[in-house]
């Protein structure tokens, strides 16, 4: 059976998050590449090894910070482009909430200390949990609608 889903305007809310994220994303490319300069870190090393550099427990905590938001960006994506489709207003606060608490989460990963990175990624994982409700909230609909 065919679907139609109606994409309110109100949507442009949610792209306007997916391109916020594109640029922090990008942002935070560029800080490892400072850091690889500054901590002679080269590539293609993904990460530096303490015994051979003093620095590499600092390079790592930036490229770390990198990384686990590259890890999460493919669930943050999906669940905030399916669930915005039905909550387009609260799926882009939440991610509006997302992006600022993952610049925290970078900011204070990369000073070197692991723990600074704590507050920032639990306020990050609600955000997250909120969008995964909002997306199962609009398969739900679609099952019940198709009931109906």
């Amino acid at each position: 059976m065919a679907l139609s889903v109606q994409i309110p305007k109100e949507y442009a809310y949610v792209v306007l998050d997916l391109v916020a994220y594109a640029f922090l994303n990008t942002w935070m490319g560029i800080q490892v590449g400072k850091a690889r300069k500054k901590y002679n870190v080269p590539y293609p090393a993904l990460y530096a090894i303490e015994s051979e550099n003093k620095e590499a427990k600092l390079f790592n905590c930036v490229q770390r910070g990198h990384q686990n938001s590259i890890e999460y960006m493919a669930v943050f994506f999906v669940n905030l482009l399916v669930g915005g489709l039905q909550h387009p207003l609260i799926s882009a606060g939440l991610g509006a909430i997302y992006i600022i608490s993952r610049f925290f989460y970078f900011k204070l990963y990369s000073t070197g200390n692991p723990e600074n990175r704590v507050k920032p990624v639990g306020l990050s994982f609600l955000a997250l949990w909120g969008l995964i409700i909002c997306t199962a909230s609009f398969g739900i609909n679609l099952l019940i609608r198709d009931m109906l």
